[in-house]
């Protein structure tokens, strides 16, 4: 992700779509993953609408994204176990932001994965930040073709799991979001750091 979602942080939050797809995947989370005393990284948060709904239930929740706006607005929610990092995801980051340096038990990112420059090479990098049995979710718009300019297909997000080493993974569709009287169908992947 690049810094042109600075633009969207000033109305983000006031977004009732956004509200609900934060709702809607914070909601199938909870039926997969543990996450009461759970130290979890929020990669790609955006404003925090899906750590605002973590944090009550996690022990720490570590929010991450590329826009400096984005986490700004989230900053100024002053969430008590919540802490922020603006940046892109390294191995130059993690080395040194200490906030990086302990491994989490859950890792979730919310329509964020089909934006990534390369999604592939990422998942290895949020793969090394899982402890052992650790969990990685994602949601993302469903696409049905390769070629699509939105969305991932379920075949490439199994694909890329496989590769880079997660196991136990979980496809599916739990809910659509309607925009402009069209139902987009959101795919959730879940897996495990072998």
């Amino acid at each position: 992700m690049s810094n042109e979602w600075d633009e969207y942080a000033g109305e983000w939050d006031n977004d009732p779509l956004a509200h609900k797809y934060a709702d809607r995947a914070f909601g199938e989370l909870i039926k997969i993953a543990k996450t009461k005393g759970a130290r979890i990284l929020d990669f790609g948060c955006g404003t925090g609408l899906l750590s605002e709904r973590l944090s009550p239930h996690a022990d720490i929740v570590v929010a991450l994204d590329s826009s400096t706006k984005m986490v700004e607005r989230l900053n100024q929610k002053k969430i008590v176990n919540l802490f922020t990092i603006a940046g892109v995801l390294s191995n130059d980051l993690i080395s040194t932001n200490k906030l990086l340096h302990s491994k989490f038990d859950l890792i979730t990112a919310s329509s964020v994965c089909a934006f990534l420059p390369d999604y592939e090479a990422t998942l290895f990098t949020l793969r090394s930040l899982l402890i052992p049995k650790g969990k990685f979710v994602q949601w993302d718009w469903l696409s049905t073709s390769m070629n699509a300019d939105l969305g991932l297909t379920e075949e490439r997000v199994s694909q890329a799991l496989s590769d880079s080493g997660f196991t136990k993974i979980a496809l599916s569709q739990p809910f659509s979001i309607e925009n402009f009287k069209e139902k987009m169908p959101v795919l959730m992947a879940a897996a495990i750091n072998s």
